[in-house]
């Protein structure tokens, strides 16, 4: 009976013999991979004893450091939920708790700020780039003073490339997946510049990697705010999925970026020199647009309702032109420069901005100043 089990814990034993290297080998992948990501996100520094778990080793307080701001049980250990995090797609930049800002604070000292792409990602038609560039820096100019102008060449506060591996700064990418872009405070040099990364597949849709939300992100870099532990915030550093047609800047990130640049002064709204871009019925109700507001007027009450514009549109841009509405189709059209944006309700309908040739205007024709 002895003898007939011989063969079976041979095989035991064989079967353990390759196991436990494999084990080990995984192991040791994961104590590699953690170690990278404390050094580039958490300033870790390696030592002679970086692999060997001791309640008060300096990896150990900075995995416990790192769990504590994503939010997992701070154990201080590799386990599967912060191995499976630090294998996620992320900004390249550390991280810091709260919504925070820069050491020193550093912000840009005037209002009109000028970017420049200098070169376009394969993956998107350069059209395609464009409109998500412009749509990222209105999330943060719907909510602040700021403006921003496009310039084709020259200089710029905000330079904006596409590159992989090193591409002369002090940051090199890692290929696909990991870091995905980064983005430099405002100031001299690199300041305000954004890098993204081109081993990575850019879309304008959910899937692969979404250009416009990496680039909403990196700019909040480029004004100077850093990382938010909080999950729902745009500054929070793992990307994470999401539908482009319904983005809601949170208000984490509002409070950041308002604490930086202060949010602009309410209109006057007893001056007589008070006008304003477009007034449009909705609804039964009519709409007073002025900058980055809008005034929401009922026929049964006698005051108005202020709000921000992104609160309601979060990609319709400020100053609006003019606009009007379609009751029958419960459609409202607004205009800005050479576009327009079709709305019902607070969705802005699919496949809008379009340009207003589409309208049978000529392509000379730049701006709509009126319309009902």
């Amino acid at each position: 009976m002895r003898m007939e089990s011989l063969p079976f814990l041979l095989l035991l034993c064989a079967a353990l013999s390759h196991a436990f290297p494999a084990d080990r080998r995984q192991k040791k992948e994961g104590m590699q991979l953690i170690q990278k990501y404390l050094e580039n996100y958490y300033g870790f520094k390696k030592d002679g004893e970086s692999f060997i778990w001791k309640s008060n080793s300096s990896m150990t307080k900075k995995i416990k450091e790192m769990q504590e701001f994503f939010g997992l049980e701070v154990t201080g250990k590799l386990d599967s939920g912060t191995l499976h995090l630090v294998q996620k797609r992320r900004c390249g930049f550390p991280d810091i708790a709260g919504f925070s800002t820069f050491a020193g604070e550093p912000k840009w000292t005037k209002q009109v700020l000028t970017y420049r792409i200098l070169n376009y990602t394969p993956d998107l038609h350069p059209a395609d780039v464009n409109t998500a560039i412009k749509k990222a820096l209105n999330v943060w100019s719907s909510v602040t003073p700021l403006k921003f102008i496009k310039k084709d060449r020259g200089d710029a506060d905000i330079m904006i490339s596409f590159a992989a591996r090193g591409h002369n700064d002090f940051i090199p990418f890692d290929g696909p997946g990991g870091s995905i872009a980064h983005a430099y405070a405002p100031g001299k040099d690199f300041g305000g510049d954004a890098h993204f990364d081109e081993d990575e597949t850019w879309t304008k849709s959910t899937e692969d990697t979404n250009l416009f939300y990496v680039a909403a992100h990196e700019f909040g870099h480029s004004l100077g705010l850093f990382h938010s532990k909080d999950p729902n915030a745009l500054m929070y550093p793992i990307y994470r999925k999401f539908d482009p047609s319904v983005f809601l800047l949170h208000q984490d990130d509002i409070n950041g970026i308002q604490h930086l640049y202060e949010e602009p002064a309410l209109p006057n709204t007893c001056s007589p020199d008070l006008t304003f871009d477009a007034v449009t019925s909705f609804r039964g109700e009519l709409l007073f647009f002025k900058d980055k507001r809008f005034w929401r007027k009922h026929p049964a009450v006698r005051t108005a309702d202020l709000h921000l514009i992104s609160s309601f549109w979060p990609l319709l841009p400020s100053g609006v032109d003019t606009a009007y509405e379609i009751p029958e189709k419960d459609e409202t059209v607004i205009f800005k420069g050479n576009e327009f944006w079709v709305v019902r309700g607070d969705t802005i309908l699919p496949g809008y901005p379009k340009k207003i040739y589409t309208l049978g205007f000529s392509k000379d024709v730049t701006k709509i100043d009126a319309a009902f």
